[in-house]
């Protein structure tokens, strides 16, 4: 009777401390909430054009993620999925000349691409898609799509281009004609329009003709200009 009560002693002993060495490792790997909030809006200037001598206005606010700061951004979200947002960002950058660092530094704002932001991991990674221009582009989200305008490395030609979070390829690159920008900020061509059933994007290039794109999975069909019907329906 004695030995039964030690062997079941030892066993009770053998379960509690498995127990503890199995909960203990799922405990340390709960997911701690992250809390993600915007501060409020500010007017900044913004200096464009060739000589940077025109005054722009930009507005900012600054994005916290548990209450700590980690981005300046410009206008709103744009859900991907519950989970997942893009962003564009914004800072600032040191503007002093060499012989002017000793003095005071001077700051000044710019334009950035654009961030993807986890909700659930508290997480923030920089989307490089190949071709844009935080200064000369201009673009609009639709799902994971993103079209914008791009300028060729020569400055001389446009490109119509729409990037896919998680693809390396761009899902369409195409030109659109010459570029006739006079220096000014987002030049490169209009913001694309998007529509839905089917996914279809346009475009309009500087000299104001209208080319389409429809999107059939991840893949492209031909470009072709816009008739009167396609611009009725992007309305």
């Amino acid at each position: 009777m004695q030995t039964r009560l030690v062997l079941f002693g030892f066993l009770f002993c053998s379960v509690v401390f498995c127990g503890l060495f199995v909960c203990e490792p799922a405990a340390c790997s709960a997911v701690k909430p992250h809390t993600i909030s915007f501060g409020k809006w500010t007017n900044v200037k913004w200096f464009t054009g060739p000589d940077e001598a025109t005054v722009s206005e930009l507005k900012v606010r600054p994005l916290y993620i548990d209450g700590r700061l980690r981005e300046y951004v410009l206008n709103t979200p744009h859900d991907i999925t519950e989970r997942l947002f893009v962003i564009r960002r914004a800072f600032r950058i040191n503007d002093n000349l060499p012989e002017e660092r000793p003095v005071a530094t001077r700051w000044i704002w710019q334009r950035g691409g654009w961030i993807l932001v986890d909700r659930f991991a508290g997480h923030i990674s920089t989307i490089n898609f190949t071709g844009f221009d935080p200064y000369y582009s201009n673009g609009e989200w639709y799902r994971d799509y993103f079209a914008f305008c791009s300028l060729t490395e020569d400055g001389k030609k446009i490109l119509a281009i729409v990037e896919e979070l998680g693809r390396r390829k761009s899902v369409v690159k195409q030109p659109l004609g010459e570029f006739a920008g006079n220096g000014a900020a987002d030049s490169a061509c209009a913001t694309p329009t998007w529509q839905r059933q089917p996914a279809r994007v346009t475009f309009q290039s500087s000299s104001g003709q209208k080319f389409s794109f429809t999107l059939r999975g991840q893949v492209a069909g031909e470009i072709y200009p816009a008739q009167e019907d396609d611009r009725d329906d992007s309305k």
